[in-house]
């Protein structure tokens, strides 16, 4: 197995998103492939704090996967849980992922800096939250997406500079 390649789960949390109509799973699983991505699993999961919790959880005890991106359940509606199952689940925290994206969409979107996106990693994997939106997972992916290699490549424990 290629520990420096990106190995990655898509991870849709919504309560009343299905297949048909997961714009923003689908975007982001092309993103991934486009970047030369293996994507695992694209699987859509409730707002439930507990049920979300333990999906972060188990995926990431998975050894064959090195990145996990939530799209949604990042802003301030009651049932927007995902910052904070992931902040349940991650022995560190990467807030530079989060800062870049909230400062670089800001410019686009003032209603970026509303977002509460966390991104952490545990057990090995790089765990990245993105909104709910397709705009939204465009604009943040494409912030990031320079230094998913890297940040995987580290995470595999090559840390040769």
């Amino acid at each position: 197995m290629d520990n420096s390649k990106i190995r990655a789960i898509v991870v849709t949390v919504s309560d009343s998103r299905h297949e048909d109509d997961d714009v923003s799973g689908v975007t982001l699983l092309g993103l991934l492939l486009a970047i030369g991505a293996e994507v695992h699993e694209k699987i859509i999961v409730s707002d439930d704090f507990d049920e979300l919790r333990q999906t972060l959880y188990v995926l990431s005890e998975r050894e064959d996967i090195n990145l996990i991106i939530t799209t949604g359940g990042t802003g301030f509606a009651p049932r927007d849980n995902t910052p904070e199952a992931t902040r349940a689940v991650i022995e560190k925290e990467a807030p530079g992922l989060a800062e870049a994206m909230r400062a670089e969409t800001s410019k686009i979107n003032p209603k970026a800096i509303l977002s509460r996106s966390v991104c952490g990693i545990r057990n090995g994997t790089l765990i990245v939250n993105l909104p709910g939106s397709p705009k939204g997972v465009q604009e943040c992916f494409d912030v990031i997406k320079p230094v998913l290699p890297h940040a995987v490549n580290l995470l595999s424990g090559n840390t040769k500079h």
